[in-house]
């Protein structure tokens, strides 16, 4: 492939099998994001204002009780993996055309993947959220939590 300064830093790559790769890139994935935490915070909240009541957010503790561990914590991490599982994607990323895909052979995430690539979010974000920045510089506009699971994310066409 040759250099094209007019090309955009999201390229077309073509892999072993032939097909047109286009990488999300940082913003369009941040943006995604955004929605995807908009989303959450509309199902949570109400909850969570139920069950501990207005105070919620004013209390001086970071975990309010189990409730709070399984609404804040455990709820969005399922529902995060489920959709990758099932929808190669987020709401937020399927907003925006994107998908996440297994980086050697194009297919949808396996379980394992899914998993892994949730928990290495914990390791892009530790230090100071490096991991999650890498996107903006990696030819592939891979995380380290899309590294480490083997995933990439791409614009659907």
């Amino acid at each position: 492939m040759s250099e094209n300064p007019y090309q955009s830093p999201d390229a077309d790559i073509t892999t072993e099998d032939n097909q047109q790769r286009v990488y999300a890139g940082f913003w369009i994935r941040v943006g995604a994001s955004i929605i995807d935490t908009i989303l959450i915070m509309i199902v949570t909240w109400p909850v969570l204002i139920g069950i501990y009541g207005d105070d919620y957010y004013n209390a001086e503790t970071m975990v309010k009780g189990t409730w709070d561990i399984i609404i804040s914590y455990i709820f969005p991490a399922l529902v995060i993996i489920m959709f990758w599982i099932y929808r190669s994607a987020t709401p937020g990323k399927m907003l925006l055309n994107i998908k996440i895909i297994d980086d050697k052979t194009g297919a949808a995430l396996t379980k394992g993947q899914s998993v892994g690539r949730y928990f290495g979010y914990f390791v892009s974000m530790i230090p100071l959220f490096l991991g999650m920045i890498w996107v903006a510089f990696d030819k592939k506009k891979q995380g380290w939590h899309d590294k480490l699971a083997g995933t990439v994310c791409v614009r659907n066409k």
